[in-house]
């Protein structure tokens, strides 16, 4: 950030890019020149406050795509011979690539690590050596907070850094009532006081909700004397006297326990997230929710509960398996399994008199026949047929040993393989433009026509000479090149039918 001189008339406030380039700021005002002043240092310092968060995340951004090239080489590869060989910009790359490998490691990513019950134990006081006390906290511990009491979370939202800053507001929630809900008296000036009213209020709604699921009956599970169930008298559940103390800790320890279980389901995958969206419009199309479950009008029982059951009572031990015993298919021929049954003979059935009589007429033939072999095939095409077949012919040299892979250097083929994946990738963004129905699509044709020139020029000419110097016997950069001149005749063709309209 640049300002202004006090000297100069205008006030005025420049930010300069990490590219070199600047934008500038004039303040009006017209109370005067002190109240532009004051405005252009407001500005500022909140600039200052929002800087450092799009810095950090700025090397976010950077280290996720440290971490892509490095997991992937083949992605590191077409970098290095897309942007690096300046085909394509950095920007144009990861706006194609990036989005790709993300959605891959959603769904690599199975579970979303939870909230540790234990995170407010892990917040140990510190003394400072001045009779003060000293929290640090990470990220992790804040997230935890925020993820478990979505009420501290919007104290946060509303008084920073509008009202107090960051290290105030955690000193406040740690000295508030809300944090040592031992303490008996409360400071009227408490920030938290009504975050504590809100969580009685969920006590009381987590109290009376009704648990329906079958599987989960913590009622059964009370504690019981030894001569339960015998007799037919009932016995009095009575309890011992619990100290208010104690009564208030254990609502503490069951509240936390339930937020700490909320997080986790609000910090479902988005697999969940999908099924829970899907439960809503079952709801509002007829279905009734009970205990986040959805009953089907049908009768149907949802699959989660299905599976819930299932659960329960299959185990898998327990089932049979089945073997069944198989015998190999052993071929000696394996065009006749690939073909068919050919049949011998036609439809049509001989009798024994027309055989012999076409046996007869074949031995006159033969025994009439003269050969004359000047007369079968000329003396210079036998020639050059029999140069073909000699080794070393034209039609003997897909018979020898040795295979294209033999006879193309390891390295070579790996860089045929690089330009391969970098050509269809450009060849996917060009032929992604058709049919062209916006201006959008427009610009990015254009723009995809000259970044093929630039490979063809940058990467596979010279890989054309490199692999002529090696005198092989096809040319290796063939497909390449077809793949790349049917591109530029689609886009001739589109451009000559777009003048065609203008005219």
């Amino acid at each position: 950030q640049k300002i202004s001189p006090d000297t100069k008339e205008k006030v005025q406030l420049q930010l300069v890019m990490h590219d070199g380039s600047a934008n500038t700021f004039q303040f009006n005002n017209p109370r005067g020149r002190a109240s532009q002043v004051e405005d252009r240092d407001q500005v500022k310092e909140l600039l200052q406050q929002h800087l450092p968060r799009f810095r950090r995340k700025l090397s976010s951004e950077l280290e996720e795509k440290n971490r892509l090239l490095q997991e992937n080489p083949e992605l590191f590869q077409l970098y290095k011979d897309l942007v690096v060989s300046q085909v394509i910009t950095a920007e144009e790359f990861w706006s194609t690539q990036a989005p790709k490998y993300a959605a891959k490691e959603k769904q690599d990513k199975n579970q979303t690590t939870g909230v540790s019950a234990a995170f407010l134990a892990d917040i140990k006081p510190e003394t400072d050596g001045c009779n003060g006390l000293k929290y640090n906290l990470t990220a992790d511990i804040i997230e935890s907070i925020f993820r478990t009491y979505p009420i501290v979370r919007k104290k946060h939202t509303e008084y920073v850094p509008h009202e107090m800053t960051e290290s105030d507001f955690w000193t406040r929630f740690f000295q508030s009532h809300y944090f040592h809900r031992d303490r008996m008296a409360q400071s009227s000036k408490d920030l938290f006081s009504d975050c504590a009213k809100e969580d009685e209020e969920e006590i009381k709604s987590e109290v009376e909700k009704k648990n329906t699921d079958p599987l989960l009956d913590l009622v059964s599970h009370k504690d019981g004397i030894l001569d339960h169930g015998y007799g037919g008298g009932t016995i009095d559940d009575k309890r011992g006297s619990v100290s208010h103390t104690n009564l208030t800790m254990i609502r503490r320890f069951n509240h936390h326990s339930t937020m700490v279980l909320k997080a986790c389901e609000r910090a479902g995958s988005q697999t969940a997230k999908a099924t829970q969206s899907e439960a809503d419009s079952a709801v509002s199309n007829g279905g009734v929710g009970v205990n986040g479950e959805v009953a089907h009008t049908n009768g149907q029982e949802p699959p989660q509960k299905k599976a819930r059951i299932r659960e329960k009572n299959h185990y898998d031990d327990l089932d049979l398996i089945e073997t069944r015993k198989s015998t190999n298919l052993r071929l000696s021929r394996m065009e006749r399994y690939l073909h068919g049954p050919t049949p011998v003979t036609s439809m049509r059935y001989t009798s024994s008199e027309d055989l012999i009589s076409a046996t007869n007429n074949v031995s006159a033939e033969i025994d009439s026949w003269n050969p004359d072999l000047s007369r079968v095939l000329p003396g210079s095409t036998a020639i050059s047929v029999l140069g073909e077949l000699s080794p070393g012919g034209a039609l003997m040299r897909g018979t020898t040993q040795q295979q294209l892979s033999q006879m193309v250097p390891e390295n070579m083929q790996q860089e045929l393989k690089q330009n391969y994946n970098a050509l269809c990738e450009l060849l996917r963004h060009f032929w992604a433009c058709f049919p062209v129905s916006s201006q959008l699509l427009e610009d990015k044709v254009v723009k995809m026509k000259s970044t093929l020139e630039r490979f063809h020029m940058a990467k596979l000419n010279p890989l054309k000479d490199k692999l002529q110097e090696s005198h092989y016997s096809m040319d290796l950069t063939a497909h390449m090149q077809d793949l790349i001149l049917s591109a530029y005749a689609k886009f001739e063709t589109w451009q000559s039918r777009k003048m065609g309209r203008k005219t």
